[in-house]
């Protein structure tokens, strides 16, 4: 795991449609803007002692790029998947190369919405997965790799 200057280094990673939180269906994601969400991400690693670098695409084969970076640098990765959650076995497959544990979040609750959500072909590749707590899932995550990544 590479050291930055602000502690061990973190990927938060984020799949489609992120970049339109506070905009994207506000009763369902909350009225945080992706630009607020990586501050607090920021934030919340520096308290930790983590460098946490945030990201976010709407390009699957960018965002398993990142993985592979991950697995090659033995990173910690939070990852919000997004749509690809439900379907992308080329993420899924990126994910099981990790080499550092990788926490699947979800913003909501993927069980407590529509039957398409409620499969995800990351959770048996990560480490665990965290749901449903809003911006929170994300400080929560961080709060375990703490653990995870000694």
């Amino acid at each position: 795991m590479t050291d930055l200057a602000g502690g061990r280094r973190v990927l938060v990673l984020n799949g489609p449609n992120l970049g339109r939180l506070g905009s994207r269906e506000p009763d369902v994601y909350g009225a945080m803007t992706f630009a607020d969400l990586a501050a607090d991400c920021e934030k919340t690693g520096a308290e930790l002692g983590l460098a946490v670098e945030v990201r976010q695409t709407d390009d699957e084969s960018e965002l398993v790029g990142w993985l592979h970076e991950a697995a090659d640098t033995k990173t910690p990765v939070v990852l919000n998947p997004a749509a690809f959650t439900h379907y992308s076995y080329a993420l899924r497959d990126a994910c099981a190369q990790r080499t550092a544990p990788l926490i699947e979040i979800h913003i909501s609750n993927p069980a407590a919405r529509e039957e398409f959500r409620h499969t995800s072909v990351v959770a048996a590749v990560a480490t665990g997965t965290i749901a449903g707590f809003g911006a929170d899932s994300y400080r929560l995550a961080l709060r375990a790799l703490t653990t995870l990544a000694q």
